[in-house]
């Protein structure tokens, strides 16, 4: 077990399967150094953990906890392509999109299940830029989707 997945259980979490894609596209793909993971939607057992608007239907901390499972379905995509974990030296850019209401503000709170994941997991690699970006709606009604691009070694 990598010392990235000690952490995640130490936590309570594991890295769980590959999400399938909802449409035709892979799920990371890399290019020299860099993993640039497709947008994951906070999917467990091939279903969305809860549907709608964060400020609407959708809780602030009920949307945290679904971008920790984003952030959680983007490191199974990059391990899907380097194999261990281990072999990230830098998380480099993180992007949440959240899908709310025109009145919440909120993104980046909810952004921070997914930063905050990463940072506890990567350590000091973890530390990252990003953008948390509202937008009216995602795929399959989710409220939240992450990406994120992590370089590796070797």
């Amino acid at each position: 077990m990598s010392a990235v997945e000690q952490r995640l259980a130490d936590l309570g979490l594991s890295v769980p399967e590959v999400a399938k894609p909802v449409a035709a596209y892979v799920p990371a793909v890399v290019s020299g150094d860099l993993v640039f993971t497709s947008g994951q939607l906070p999917m467990t057992n091939g279903e969305l953990l809860v549907t709608g608007k964060v400020g609407g239907e959708v809780a602030p901390e009920e949307a945290t906890s679904c971008a920790q499972q984003c952030a959680l379905n983007a490191i199974a995509a990059v391990k899907s392509m380097i194999g261990d974990l281990d072999r990230v030296v830098q998380v480099v850019k993180v992007v949440v999109f959240v899908a709310s209401t025109p009145d919440f503000t909120g993104q980046p709170q909810v952004a921070n299940g997914a930063s905050e994941l990463l940072g506890t997991v990567f350590g000091d690699a973890g530390v990252h830029a990003r953008s948390a970006v509202g937008v009216p709606v995602l795929p399959l009604d989710s409220p939240v989707e992450v990406e994120i691009v992590v370089r590796v070694a070797g």
